[in-house]
């Protein structure tokens, strides 16, 4: 596929490339989109009132439990098939039916089963996971409060240890202290992970993880437990979110998830981790699933509203030449293809970014890893990782889902071509499983050390005093010899600006690389003249948050074309690869049109060559436009799935999308092979 004025092929094998983008668990994605092609799982085109749509939403995770795809994380000893990978990929093909059933599942699934499996021991597992696994036990995940949302470590929740009667007693001693927003809390909970500051001894031993039963077997709340319904939302009305608070509720010795600590019979407090930040950090790591699962649905849903957008655009006439009573199709319009095309481009770069993050995911939670220090050292880069990609991928989610409703004029604005539940449902999630700032802010101390073991102990203040130490020079001299070296060489970033340039690959990769590490380098001496010049922590770090962001994403956009660099290197289909080449030159120039004032500013690009940036983005839209809707087709939606007017029928790859599978639990043997491994960051 050359640019060199000519076109693209006018066919694309859409169901070949759907195989390629399924990856390793192409089976799974398969099972699960067989399943919800049943007829009960048969939606109306508008939600119907919030009681009968919980009851709907709670039906349907019965059934998908019943099929037991939903245990496919969980150990085979519990009923799982130890395939972490294939749950969150199973799970994010639940985006594309309903945003409420994907959400309810996280919680049961994800996020209170995720709790006990990562954060309990043996007698956890034996007791809890198959009843979670199959829904028998439905539960919650209680860590957010109404006063402390994002800054867990200070959460007010107690449970203090009575080490007479042996048990925890757990109380909300104020009114923020009420944990706000829990899902399956208002309606279907029976027990919770409550995140709490443990009391032991008269001693504050920091965050801990208790379970807590909230009803008893006739569906009351137990005694000492308040639960009230949050109500109506903007979306998400399917998942039954409320509020709980406790007052002197006592639990068992037994109730607490000791992996990381344990409370002895004598009443005496053990951890193998002494350090109480490095004990909070490296439990939340083994959390990180719920994060990479919201990446991916945002992921799905965007690929859900672009299938509509594109397919509208692809049949829909408005105007056209003075000379012709014909009327043009809209994605024959620029405009219009400036407006899809990237976003498809970027989608594809997310996921095969996504794909990596869930292979590591896989490898590290779903192969019996030890605990070591190479493994926590892996838990932490994937913790960075899933933070940065989480954030742009549900940012892009909100823009995208956006810009496609826009291109569908009035039809976008009816309720049956999805749209507006797909604006409303998406929204939160930039917000929960981490507010997309504060992930950022995450990247961002990561890179600023180069030592995330040691640097999990600070927040962003601490971390401008810790810049003054010896790991400073380390960072400093690390990106400023890169980026040196990349100034001087033109194989990395020409000097010279020749149009060849704009489609080279490692022009893309050197640019975006520079970036991050004139950033980089940048906030770092910022940083470090705000202490030397004697300023306070606090006003150093908020005069340079806006630098800290820009670098994280920065990093993170640098990673994601990366990932989708070495998707093209291992597809062995040459007419496919040449496919995803130009996508990837899409999805690379149009980020790099976008930030072209700043590259200017710093001196890397000249007016003329962001004006050929955006005639080369133009001529690559126009190349790509005659597969725009075998693109879509290749994210596999079935149309029962879709189940927007305006955007059916699908191609071949949508009708085949749950066909070559069927609805029968993949085997248990059928381990796949983990994408990306071994791939650097």
């Amino acid at each position: 596929m050359p640019l060199d004025g000519g076109s693209a092929s006018k066919t694309l094998d859409a169901v070949a490339l759907r195989r390629f983008l399924d990856g390793p668990n192409r089976d799974v994605r398969e099972h699960v989109r067989a399943v919800l092609r049943r007829p009960e799982f048969e939606k109306p085109q508008t939600p119907p009132p919030t009681d009968e749509y919980r009851a709907k939403v709670t039906e349907w995770t019965r059934i998908l439990a019943s099929t037991g795809g939903t245990a496919l994380g969980f150990p085979s000893e519990f009923g799982g098939l130890d395939r972490v990978g294939g749950a969150v990929s199973g799970f994010s093909v639940l985006a594309h039916h309903d945003l409420s059933l994907l959400v309810k599942c996280g919680v049961q699934f994800g996020l209170f089963g995720g709790a006990v499996l990562h954060l309990g021991t043996r007698r956890h597992h034996e007791r809890y996971l198959s009843e979670i696994a199959s829904f028998e036990l439905p539960g919650c995940f209680a860590m957010t409060e109404a006063g402390h949302g994002s800054n867990v470590q200070q959460v007010e929740t107690t449970a203090t240890y009575d080490d007479h009667a042996g048990e925890f007693v757990v109380d909300s001693p104020t009114e923020t202290a009420a944990k706000e927003y829990i899902g399956n809390a208002a309606r279907d909970g029976r027990l919770a992970v409550v995140f709490a500051q443990l009391v032991v001894g008269g001693e504050d031993r920091g965050v801990h993880a208790v379970l807590v039963p909230i009803r008893d077997d006739a569906g009351d709340p137990c005694a000492g437990v308040t639960i009230s319904d949050d109500g109506e939302k903007l979306g998400l009305n399917g998942v039954d979110n409320g509020r709980i608070s406790f007052e002197a509720v006592r639990v068992p010795r037994e109730a607490l998830l000791d992996r990381y600590a344990e409370v002895t019979d004598a009443g005496e407090y053990r951890s193998p981790i002494e350090n109480e930040n490095r004990r909070f950090f490296t439990m939340l790591g083994t959390l990180i699933q719920g994060r990479i699962s919201v990446g991916g649905a945002a992921i799905s849903a965007t690929k859900s509203a672009l299938a509509i957008a594109v397919r509208h655009a692809l049949r829909r006439r408005q105007f056209g030449p003075p000379d012709s009573d014909a009327e043009a199709l809209l994605l024959d319009y620029r405009v219009h293809q400036r407006r899809l095309l990237p976003a498809v481009a970027r989608t594809y770069a997310l996921h095969f970014a996504q794909e990596e993050v869930v292979g590591e995911l896989d490898r590290i939670f779903g192969g019996g890893v030890e605990d070591t220090e190479e493994s926590e050292h892996d838990r932490r880069r994937l913790e960075t990782r899933a933070a940065g990609l989480k954030a742009l991928a549900t940012w892009h989610a909100t823009e995208a889902i956006q810009t496609a409703r826009e291109c569908c004029g009035g039809a976008g604005y009816m309720a049956a071509n999805r749209f507006a539940e797909l604006k409303a449902d998406t929204d939160v999630f930039t917000t929960f499983e981490g507010d997309n700032t504060i992930l950022l802010q995450l990247v961002a101390k990561s890179l600023l050390t180069g030592y995330r073991d040691q640097f999990g102990d600070f927040n962003p203040f601490e971390t401008v005093g810790f810049l003054a130490g010896q790991v400073w020079e380390t960072v400093v001299e690390r990106s400023a010899a890169r980026e040196i070296l990349q100034r001087l060489g033109d194989d990395l970033v020409p000097g010279r600006e020749r149009d060849e340039d704009l489609l080279d690959r490692d022009y893309h990769l050197g640019l975006f690389r520079w970036r991050e590490d004139h950033m980089l380098s940048g906030v770092a001496r910022r940083l470090r003249r705000g202490i030397d010049g004697g300023g306070d922590a606090f006003d150093v770090f908020n005069d340079c948050q806006d630098h800290v962001l820009a670098t994280a994403r920065a990093h993170v956009e640098r990673e994601v074309l990366e990932a989708f660099v070495r998707a093209i290197e291992r597809c062995e289909d040459q007419e496919l690869r040449a496919v995803l080449e130009r996508l990837c030159d899409l999805h690379a120039l149009a980020n790099l049109e976008a930030d072209r004032a700043w590259l200017q500013e710093h001196g890397r690009i000249s007016s003329t060559r962001a004006k050929a940036l955006t005639r080369t983005v133009n001529r690559l839209c126009a190349e790509i436009r005659p597969i725009a809707g075998d693109l879509v087709d290749a994210f596999g939606i079935p149309d029962e799935l879709l189940a927007a007017p305006i955007g059916l029928p699908g191609g071949e790859a949508s009708r085949t999308a749950a066909a070559e599978v069927g609805d029968e639990l993949p085997d248990a043997r059928m381990r796949p092979a983990v994408a990306g491994k071994g791939a650097e960051t």
